[in-house]
């Protein structure tokens, strides 16, 4: 692994630890980190010493998401051909958010995708896709009305204001709140508890809910893929946005 890619992993006792690291840009993905994120994903799937995944970040933030600035300066920026959230709703492998901090846009896309979510009380999540002129693409349309409700989906998307960790837990976007100082404990202690679960069986439910989601939030995918293949950024004025520095960050 280079310099380049903007996380670490590190595999003991059947779980493996994902850290997003980055801290100048809040944990941002880069196109070179995406690209191997989804690659280390896809391995660890097929890993027999890999029966559960948690995802965190570097303090202070889970993730921003896509790097907005390597987005905005490349005018010829192309997607790759399988993000990271369409990836995590592909494994057979139960995955666990562990949020330590701020998680936006891309950031919260990836943990709809995950099978479970733990948030620290630092923890704060928002959409601020509009903030930049952006579309979601990563399945936030549809994962996010799905968990929280539609109305407080459109809330989210339409203010781009965060919430805390508690009003998530109140909404349904996360399953448990602890301190920030446990948060690890409590998402390595969960998967330890999954490890320890027949391989097969678990397989088994995480395809199940997998295939049940796709059946009724597949066809919503798909609208908000072509939606996305249409959009247009106005570069100046978003350029201007993300300079300001807006918290959270824009992404």
């Amino acid at each position: 692994m280079t310099d380049q890619i903007r996380f670490r992993v590190r595999v003991a006792d059947d779980v493996m630890v994902l850290t997003f690291d980055h801290p100048p840009t809040r944990n941002a993905l880069d196109r070179a980190t995406r690209a191997r994120l989804v690659e280390v994903l896809q391995e660890a799937d097929a890993a027999p010493d890999v029966r559960a995944i948690v995802l965190t970040g570097t303090d202070p933030a889970f993730s921003s998401g896509v790097d907005a600035k390597q987005l905005l300066d490349d005018p010829d920026y192309t997607r790759l051909p399988v993000d990271p959230a369409t990836a995590l709703r592909a494994l057979a492998t139960p995955t666990i958010a562990a949020v330590n901090g701020s998680c936006v846009s891309g950031g919260l896309e990836i943990v709809l995708a995950c099978s479970m979510v733990i948030a620290s009380t630092e923890a704060r999540f928002a959409d601020t896709h509009a903030k930049l002129g952006l579309t979601p693409g990563w399945g936030l349309s549809t994962e996010l009305p799905a968990a929280v409700g539609v109305w407080r989906a459109r809330q989210l998307t339409l203010t781009a204001q965060p919430i805390d960790a508690r009003t998530a837990y109140d909404w349904g976007l996360v399953n448990e709140v602890v301190d920030h100082g446990s948060l690890q404990r409590r998402a390595l202690d969960l998967a330890g508890t999954i490890a320890q679960l027949d391989a097969m069986s678990v397989g088994n439910a995480v395809r199940l809910y997998a295939a049940g989601q796709q059946a009724s939030l597949g066809a919503a995918r798909a609208v908000e893929r072509a939606a996305l293949g249409g959009w247009a950024v106005d570069r100046s004025s978003a350029r201007a946005a993300f300079d300001q520095r807006v918290s959270p960050p824009s992404t």
